[in-house]
């Protein structure tokens, strides 16, 4: 679904992006992590057609996107952090609308009821909760049943609810309609949460990429295990927490008090990295 080979960005002196790589296959949740200036938004809009790289060679559905045409967008949905609509726009006629330019488009009433905004279909946009925008915001990315979705940032500003039925959305559309999804975030539980694979892009370099289990295992090391005996307080490193845990009981049985497992989370393997 996309091939990135030896991405550059340079604004004058600047290295924005270096020599970035990877690939996404059909159905994937793609999470693109990273702090602030690491080249995550540039990234992107080079990948959606929105911006010419200095070097590197990129195919998003077979296709070059500084040369894509209409027939290469309509296969493709974006959800940017923010846009603009005419407030005025009634929820269902805006989607009915847009769905005019596509040959296979989602039925309105379907697409609002898969997002969840079946009971606003009649508002104006401008009446809308953030929530509820954001919302609407998929359900445009998605009207022409695109084949490869880009999110950028999708959930800013949701509260928890939204953002656990955004997320069960979000695996909907990977796993019952095979939607490719390339995902940024700066929330390290969403990207655990969501992503089949994980890229840690860094000074313009993508410095990790894995399961959240394999780059945990790789980076963060093992888990961490607390147990008290006799009013003394122990604590042990180990690769397999479980088996630990298993063989202390063996060993202590109801001696053993405040028993506390720390797995090695996504949180330490990316704070890790960031910061080396």
């Amino acid at each position: 679904m996309m091939n990135v080979e030896g991405l550059q960005m340079r604004y004058g002196e600047v290295d924005v992006l270096r020599d970035v790589s990877f690939a996404a296959r059909p159905g994937e949740v793609l999470t693109l992590l990273g702090p602030n200036g690491a080249g995550k938004s540039t990234t992107i809009e080079i990948l959606e057609g929105f911006r010419l790289r200095s070097a590197g060679r990129v195919e998003v559905l077979g296709v070059d996107p500084a040369h894509a045409d209409e027939s290469w967008r309509a296969r493709v949905g974006i959800v940017l952090q923010s846009w603009r609509d005419h407030g005025n726009w009634r929820v269902r006629e805006l989607l009915h609308h847009l769905g005019l330019y596509y040959e296979r488009p989602w039925p309105a009433d379907e697409l609002l009821a898969e997002v969840g905004l079946t009971d606003s279909a009649g508002k104006k946009i401008r009446m809308l909760s953030g929530g509820q925008r954001r919302r609407l915001d998929v359900a445009i990315g998605i009207v022409g049943r695109p084949e490869l979705l880009f999110l950028d940032e999708p959930t800013t500003g949701f509260d928890p609810e939204a953002r656990r039925e955004f997320h069960e959305l979000v695996g909907r559309l990977a796993t019952e309609y095979g939607t490719t999804i390339l995902l940024t975030t700066h929330d390290l539980d969403e990207a655990s949460r969501l992503a089949d694979r994980i890229l840690i892009l860094n000074g313009g370099r993508i410095i990790a990429a894995g399961t959240t289990a394999e780059l945990t295992a790789a980076i963060a090391g093992e888990d961490e295990v607390r147990w008290s005996v006799d009013g003394r307080g122990f604590r042990k490193k180990t690769p397999d927490s479980t088996e630990f845990v298993r063989g202390l009981f063996a060993q202590y049985g109801a001696e053993l008090r405040e028993l506390e497992v720390r797995r090695a989370s996504l949180e330490d393997t990316y704070l890790a990295l960031v910061a080396s």
